[in-house]
């Protein structure tokens, strides 16, 4: 896909891979709407990127969801590229035992992951490909997954999470391409970005970072690259790009 001029959407476009890949699809020469929920960073994105449409939107609320994807396709007549990057990092084990209260998974925390980091690819997904079909438009969508699909202890909700949306990309990705659409996904392992410090303590960062063959953390500009290369990549389609130095949970 050439992206001059090609509307894309991103989720959690304020921080994170999501703004930095909204920074890299405007140098592209894309048209570039970023929604997130932190309106404060959204306007300072925007304030410094005058091309860029910011949205506040809370992509776990479908309602929202609906409203946004509206606006960006009118004021772009038509969404061609989806980035479902939007998601949040927490971790609990399903029994703790030092927690004398109730032990139990808190049940407030699984359903607050699973609607950001599952229900909201399905709402988002959903309303732009409905869009695009609607317009006839042929077009990408990227789902952002995790190493920890593959299931990662102490990740049970998280986890579920990027394994429901590895599971959706094949599903649409199937039911979708007769239709001129592609989905994909990237699973990024450990990288340096904010969520990742503020989701693990130092030290426990620095043993998943001692297991990886490159010895390091990946970088939020390698991620970007490759979600690029998806982008750009027409015959790639229904898998997903593991991108994780090597380690294997």
């Amino acid at each position: 896909m050439d992206l001059r001029q090609k509307p894309a959407l991103i989720t959690g476009g304020a921080a994170g891979f999501g703004r930095a890949l909204a920074e890299r699809l405007l140098a592209e020469g894309a048209r570039v709407a970023a929604l997130d929920c932190d309106c404060e960073r959204l306007e300072q994105f925007a304030a410094t990127h005058p091309a860029l449409l910011a949205i506040t939107c809370d992509v776990a609320n479908p309602a929202q969801v609906e409203q946004a994807v509206s606006q960006v396709s009118d004021a772009f007549d038509g969404i061609q590229v989806l980035v479902n990057n939007a998601g949040i990092m927490r971790s609990a084990p399903l029994i703790n035992p030092l927690d004398r209260q109730d032990p139990r998974h808190p049940l407030d925390l699984w359903q607050q992951v699973m609607d950001v980091n599952l229900n909201s690819v399905f709402y988002l997904t959903r309303a732009v490909a409905a869009d695009m079909v609607r317009r006839r438009n042929r077009g990408v969508i990227v789902n952002v997954s995790s190493i920890s699909a593959r299931g990662n202890a102490g990740q049970s909700a998280y986890s579920a999470a990027k394994a429901g949306v590895e599971a959706l990309t094949v599903v649409w990705a199937k039911e979708l391409g007769r239709l001129g659409i592609r989905v994909a996904a990237i699973a990024p392992g450990f990288c340096d970005t904010q969520g990742a410090a503020d989701a693990l303590e130092a030290a426990q960062l620095q043993r998943w970072i001692d297991q990886v063959p490159l010895k390091r953390m990946g970088q939020v500009e390698e991620v970007v690259e490759a979600l690029l290369w998806i982008l750009k990549a027409d015959y790639f389609n229904g898998r997903v790009l593991e991108l994780d130095g090597g380690l294997r949970l």
